[in-house]
């Protein structure tokens, strides 16, 4: 962490972090919620008779609560969230990597707008190209 970054108040550095490495976690998200779907799945179908099933309920099913319900909610939930996180990440950034492309000055004016847009979806460092294509281009903004 730099000087600069450091001085920053605690949720502007979070709000900063989660843009920086917003593609890992959309994908963790995601991975999370399959995991837990699958924990559901293992525990109220013929699968809770297998052997890791057979495991995991055992620790999961406890007498104070039966976690094994949260995941049935929380699963769908968090791979509903995570599709949407990682789909539109990658989308803008598949989009975004297509626009950055030309060499055409007058190409390049005509897609500022939805750059610009796709950018609150990309991380800083896709600010950063940005602002030296401007440049690269002799494009004040």
């Amino acid at each position: 962490m730099d000087r600069e970054e450091a001085e920053l108040p605690f949720d502007r550095r979070f709000r900063l972090a989660l843009r920086r490495h917003r593609a890992p976690i959309s994908v963790t998200v995601l991975a999370v919620g399959f995991l837990l779907t699958i924990l559901a799945l293992g525990a109220f179908s013929p699968l809770a008779n297998s052997a890791p099933f057979n495991t995991i309920n055992r620790s999961t099913d406890t007498a104070q609560a039966n976690y094994n319900l949260v995941f049935v909610i929380v699963g769908p939930i968090l791979i509903i969230l995570g599709g949407y996180l990682s789909g539109s990440y990658f989308a803008a950034r598949r989009r975004f990597d297509h626009l950055m492309v030309t060499k055409s000055k007058a190409e390049f004016l005509r897609n500022i707008p939805e750059l610009e847009d796709l950018l609150w979806d990309l991380t800083p460092e896709d600010q950063i190209r940005y602002d030296d294509k401007l440049a690269q281009l002799r494009l004040r903004r």
